[in-house]
């Protein structure tokens, strides 16, 4: 019943109650039970039509925090998995990195010959190590972490700083790191400055490749970048 002939019902049982002449009656526990439930149907009906408001617990911003298999204080973590995306020398496919989760529902084996996933190694050693950067992650492959800030509504990486601006919230600092510059062409990402191994195996089976990136000056310019320097990064929510 819609709320118009809900409502004309009321105006009826008014009329029949009280009078053509404006006299009031007596109502009988059976009028005002029948009174109760049309003040029911209006109140659910038009609370119906009311937006609803999201309370502060239900905002909240997702991010990835590459290299690590854990969240920051202070955010909870949705799940935790490893880095995939497309092997190195491929031209076409997919130029994003993925956190694949550690407990996925797969599909079933077919033939076709595109197989574009592959997990993802460090490729930072002692000749392009950032400055405090663990210096024994060379063919590790890599862990990441989706994480969620409750309470914020923006998230934000900002490349070339470790600090967040005046009224953003550091969730986390370290180093821009891409696929190398001859390699098929990948995403930037903000890998954490304490970045960890997915597991104890080192065995070199390529795939997705991270390298650290430099700054180049020229249409880059310096200052206030630096020629060759480590490019560093933070990811922040507000």
């Amino acid at each position: 019943m819609s709320t118009f002939s809900f409502a004309t019902v009321i105006v009826a049982f008014v009329v029949s109650t009280y009078g053509h002449d404006c006299t009031k009656y007596s109502l009988t526990p059976s009028d005002q039970s029948i009174i109760d439930m049309m003040k029911h149907y209006l109140h659910t009906s038009r609370k119906a039509d009311c937006p609803v408001t999201p309370s502060k617990q239900d905002i909240g911003v997702t991010y990835v925090r590459w290299g690590k298999k854990t969240c920051p204080e202070k955010s909870d973590i949705v799940y935790t998995g490893q880095v995939g995306g497309n092997y190195y020398t491929n031209k076409g496919g997919g130029s994003n990195w993925l956190c694949l989760p550690n407990d996925p529902e797969n599909g079933k084996a077919y033939s076709y010959s595109n197989d574009g996933l592959y997990g993802a190694e460090y490729q930072i050693n002692s000749s392009n190590n950032p400055s405090g950067f663990p210096a024994s992650l060379y063919d590790k492959e890599v862990p990441c972490s989706v994480c969620r800030r409750k309470g914020k509504v923006s998230v934000l990486m900002i490349a070339g700083r470790t600090s967040c601006y005046k009224g953003w919230k550091s969730e986390y600092s370290g180093f821009l790191v891409s696929e190398y510059k001859s390699y098929n062409s990948k995403d930037f990402i903000c890998m954490d400055g304490d970045a960890e191994p997915l597991d104890n195996r080192s065995s070199n089976e390529e795939g997705a490749l991270f390298y650290p990136v430099r700054a180049k000056c020229g249409s880059l310019r310096c200052p206030p970048y630096k020629n060759n320097t480590e490019v560093l990064c933070a990811v922040c929510t507000k």
